[in-house]
Parts: C-alpha cells; sequence; structure tokens
C-alpha cells in the first residue's frame, strides 16, 4: 500500500453498500425531470436550453464530487483550506451520440482546474490532491472509461 495515502474512515473489512435512487420522467423530447430525494433535477439539450444537458451534468457531477472528498481527505488530514474553485472543460465528438460507428458517445478529455484556498505547505498540498484522485468516485468512473484526464492543482493565497 502507498504510504502517502491516507487510512480508510471506515472498517475496510465491512462492507459498507448504499443504494441511489433517481426516478425520471421525459415527455418525448429532449428534457427530462428527475427527482433525487426531494430535489427536481432537469436536463435538456441546448435547442430547448430548459437545464443543463445530461454531458454537462456529468461534469458537474465530477465538480461536485471533487468538492466532497477534498472536504474528507482535508478533515482527516487536518488539512486548513478556505474554499475550492474547480472549473472544467470536456470534449466530445456529437457523431458518437448520433450513431456513428468507431466514435465514443462521451467524452474523449476532460481538462479541470481545481484552486485550493489554503496557506498549507506544498508536501501536505500535494498529499491532499493525490488522496482526493484516488478517492474520488466519479474521477474514477471517468478514468474506467479511459477518459483523458488532465488536471492541475493550484494553491490561491485565502
Amino acid at each position: 500500500m502507498n504510504d502517502d495515502l491516507l487510512a480508510p474512515s471506515i472498517d475496510p473489512n465491512t462492507a459498507a453498500l448504499g443504494i441511489r435512487r433517481v426516478a425520471a420522467r421525459n415527455e418525448a423530447g429532449t428534457r427530462t425531470v428527475m427527482m433525487v430525494r426531494d430535489h427536481v433535477v432537469i436536463t435538456d439539450e441546448k435547442g430547448t436550453n430548459t437545464g443543463p444537458t445530461p454531458l454537462e451534468m456529468c461534469l458537474s457531477s465530477l465538480l461536485g464530487c471533487e468538492g466532497v472528498i477534498i472536504n474528507r481527505c482535508a478533515e482527516a488530514m487536518r488539512f486548513a483550506y478556505t474554499a475550492v474553485d474547480i472549473d472544467a472543460d470536456g470534449e466530445v465528438d456529437q457523431r458518437g451520440s448520433r450513431g456513428v460507428q468507431g466514435v465514443r458517445p462521451y467524452f474523449n478529455w476532460v481538462k479541470m482546474r481545481i484552486r485550493v484556498h489554503t496557506d498549507e505547505p506544498d508536501d501536505r498540498f500535494q498529499r491532499l490532491a493525490r488522496n482526493v484522485e484516488y478517492r474520488c468516485p466519479v474521477m474514477n468512473l471517468f478514468r474506467s472509461a479511459d477518459v483523458k484526464l488532465h488536471v492541475t492543482w493550484e494553491k490561491v493565497a485565502p
């Protein structure tokens, strides 16, 4: 095991399975309305523009997950920070979702910039980044799908 990785914050020998449930309705168009617990989430394509596209929601999920995992790792490390700014761009060849064989229907690459507002020393900052990238479920889904991830971590004075 990599000594740089944080110890698990849960018993590693006991499964901690969870079910996530989302329900959706699409009325024969590009707009889909979903219920996530007590939250309404809408996706749509740019033509009618009543919500982000599903692929924009994938990027949003990536950024939101990074925020959660940064917080969890920072707590475990007692790493002091005041905020995180994250942005992402992703390239998609739209031919894939329109049925062109040999063209992937999802991201070719994603570029992320993560700006952590902290005065922590560089070695602790790098350890935080390594642990976040190791633990982030959505980032690892992208990696498993062979999406090229270009992640830039920056320290910003708080």
